[in-house]
């Protein structure tokens, strides 16, 4: 049932992709995976296989990718992508060896990629837990890992009619936490420890090697406020734009979740419509390329009477984080909130919107006074209100976001020294 399943999807997504430009990157670039594994592993290659859904698994699994990078260089590093948001952006990751896209887990395209990969080991990331690849890989001696996994009820793993043999071919489980382990324990699988999510562990890095952004440095100017919106979608900026339309002692960046002309011309238009002037991250950075003697006359020109900010390229939201009094993390009105680590880590307050249940980290921020929830233009108002006219609680809602990070830091090492270092 499963492989007739994974048939018509495969079949669905190749239709898909005449009308789909994202589907139709998927297609070609697994059509491409046989011939980079050719070129890129040979016979004798040591190969550490990580496989990531998208980019946020990736950003997970980078700190083991990169300790593994300088602690075993023996090994050569395979990444692969399932979505085209993972692999589109870090394609010419410096971090591996071998990139590519996993194509669909049909039995002979699992067979045909683990014999040109051979790995010796894989790690998959969070979620992921393809079937074929799995099983085949278990009987061809590779050690399989899952790292930073979470398990809910929900997930037909649990069901009475769920298949739990996926899951049977881990050598370990890394999770997030208890209810995970003990969903796990029910299918007898006791191979698990709890060491939290690798990603709190990434954030802190990004944190510490954060790039200096001249641009977006020039851009707030010492501004007391400066309201970030990271990974923002449509229904996001329906609430939190008017507010910041009526309140021009806040500057604005917006980095959007999708970065296409369309997205950025409509976006633009509806600033214009709000009297918010605004300006691209790309424009001021090809303005000043371009005018290098006068970069500076020009810079100011061009900031002069601009509120907003928006960033139209990948790369930067989490280092621009840091010049935030206030961060909101877009999703929660449509697909589901984003990455909230990566803006809890400078210790600033973070609001999301209400698809927030399913994100643990989310829920505990929630908790600890780092985050808040907003479900409409009132409960938005209300609290920018409050950070805007009360320092100490903007002050410690800041404080529990970071010490937040902090105290959940450590789960990439405890992976890392179970998986390379046994």
């Amino acid at each position: 049932m499963y492989n007739i399943i994974l048939y018509l999807y495969a079949f669905g997504a190749w239709v898909l992709s005449f009308f789909d430009q994202k589907v139709k990157k998927m297609i070609v670039g697994q059509r491409q995976t046989v011939s980079i594994l050719r070129q890129g592993i040979q016979a004798s290659d040591r190969i550490a296989w990580f496989h990531a859904a998208s980019l946020g698994e990736f950003e997970q699994g980078r700190p083991l990718m990169e300790r593994l990078r300088r602690e075993h260089p023996e090994y050569k590093i395979l990444l692969t992508f399932f979505s085209p948001s993972g692999y589109e952006v870090r394609k010419n990751y410096s971090g591996a060896d071998v990139i590519c896209y996993l194509p669909f887990d049909t039995p002979r395209r699992a067979k045909r990629f683990l014999r040109l990969a051979h790995p010796e080991i894989g790690v998959f990331i969070k979620y992921e837990f393809w079937q074929n690849y799995l099983m085949k890989a278990h009987r061809q001696g590779t050690k399989l890992y899952s790292v930073s996994s979470i398990f809910r009820p929900s997930q037909h793993f649990f069901k009475w009619w769920g298949n739990s043999k996926p899951l049977r071919q881990f050598d370990h489980l890394f999770v997030q936490n208890e209810t995970s382990r003990q969903l796990l324990a029910q299918r007898n699988i006791t191979c698990v420890t709890i060491v939290g999510d690798t990603r709190f562990d990434r954030v802190i890095d990004i944190r510490t090697k954060a790039t200096d952004l001249p641009l977006v440095e020039r851009f707030v100017n010492k501004a007391e406020k400066v309201f970030i919106a990271g990974s923002s979608w449509e229904p996001d900026e329906d609430i939190y734009l008017p507010y910041l339309a009526e309140h021009p002692d806040w500057k604005l960046i917006i980095a959007p979740h999708v970065v296409n002309e369309n997205r950025i011309a409509a976006l633009q238009q509806r600033l214009h419509e709000l009297g918010m002037e605004n300006v691209t991250y790309t424009h001021l950075e090809q303005a000043t390329q371009e005018q290098k003697k006068d970069g500076e006359a020009v810079l100011k020109e061009l900031l002069c009477g601009k509120r907003v900010l928006i960033v139209n390229s990948y790369g930067k939201l989490s280092s621009i984080y840091r010049y935030a009094t206030v961060a909101e993390v877009g999703g929660g009105f449509g697909v589901g909130i984003h990455n909230v680590p990566e803006a809890a880590v400078y210790g600033i307050p973070v609001l999301i919107g209400p698809n927030n249940h399913k994100f643990r980290e989310a829920q505990a921020l929630l908790k600890s006074g780092g985050a808040f929830e907003f479900t409409d233009a009132a409960t938005f108002a209300q609290l920018m209100d409050r950070f805007a006219s009360d320092p100490a609680f903007l002050s410690e809602a800041g404080k529990q976001a970071g010490d937040y990070i902090q105290r959940n830091a450590g789960a990439a090492a405890k992976c890392y020294e179970a998986i390379f270092n046994r």
